[in-house]
């Protein structure tokens, strides 16, 4: 049962593509291709350079949460950094190319300086995922070539389109990860850096910023649900599973295994589409018809 899978972003709450990647592999489906935005960007180029998504599960909860986005000297100006990813990348990547991953892979983009989706589909798998979750005005932009690259899923929330590139002719599986359109945004914490003295943070939390950090968030939230919707209405995947994680945040630290356990639940619940769009008749339908 051969299936592409497309895994959009969300922070913290991407650690449920984990779940629902061993439910596909425990049941039997054959993933071929997997294009991923933001963290699912990440978990996509993990699992396409051969982890396990049990192994995935260990790595990712082994890192230490709290610490994971202080500053370093060295990184152009935003609010939390990205240089200890970077080192934690480099232990697992290192010089690796998508040209030498398992499966096919790409992840996407967004070019501050042309306001255009960039698609990363070649050249060093580590730049590539420091590019796709580089989130606006938290992370620093990641510069590649001429490009000043962000998260992106500013303009692609779940690369629908891009994973049906590369392998043609597969149902493809989508995993939002934000609310459906109509529920209310969540209100989302500013994570401040860890190194900062308990009292200032508990203070600080509490000023202005801190709560018009918090609209802005909800605000692009609600922009990007519609944007996620739209692409999804267009690009038509076969199957979407939806995890429940709507009320994580971006920059929580959360038990990794329980997040992954939400994946699996959606995932098992998808379960009799997944086997309807992977039948022979539809298998057979598609290679007369040319049906996606």
């Amino acid at each position: 049962m051969d299936i592409t899978v497309a895994l959009g972003g969300g922070g913290a709450k991407g650690n449920s593509h984990i779940g629902v990647l061993r439910v596909l592999e425990n049941e039997g489906f054959r993933v071929r291709a997997i294009a991923g935005t933001s963290f699912g960007g990440m978990v996509a180029c993990f699992y396409a350079a051969g982890h396990s998504a049990d192994e995935i599960e260990e790595i990712f909860a082994a890192v230490d949460q709290s610490r994971l986005y202080d500053r370093l000297a060295d990184e152009s100006p935003s609010f939390l950094g990205l240089g200890r990813v970077h080192q934690w990348l480099d232990h697992y990547f290192g010089k690796l190319t998508f040209e030498e991953l398992k499966i096919p892979c790409a992840v996407t983009a967004v070019d501050l300086n042309k306001s255009q989706e960039v698609i990363l589909r070649s050249g060093n798998v580590r730049d590539a995922i420091l590019s796709t979750i580089a989130v606006p005005g938290i992370f620093p932009a990641f510069r590649m070539n001429d490009w000043e690259l962000l998260d992106g899923g500013v303009l692609n929330p779940v690369p629908v389109a891009l994973v049906r590139s590369l392998a043609p002719g597969l149902p493809v599986v989508a995993v939002p990860l934000n609310d459906p359109l109509g529920e209310p945004p969540r209100s989302i914490s500013m994570r401040l850096p860890s190194a900062l003295p308990a009292p200032l943070v508990s203070r600080l939390s509490r000023l202005r910023i801190a709560q018009a950090f918090d609209i802005f968030m909800r605000s692009i939230d609600i922009g990007n649900r519609q944007v996620t919707e739209l692409r999804l209405q267009l690009e038509k995947p076969q199957v979407i599973i939806r995890p429940e994680v709507g009320e994580v945040g971006l920059l929580d630290q959360v038990n990794v295994h329980e997040i992954a356990l939400r994946g699996e639940a959606a995932a098992r619940a998808a379960l009799p589409e997944l086997k309807r769009v992977t039948s022979w008749t539809n298998r057979l339908r598609r290679q007369i018809f040319g049906e996606n």
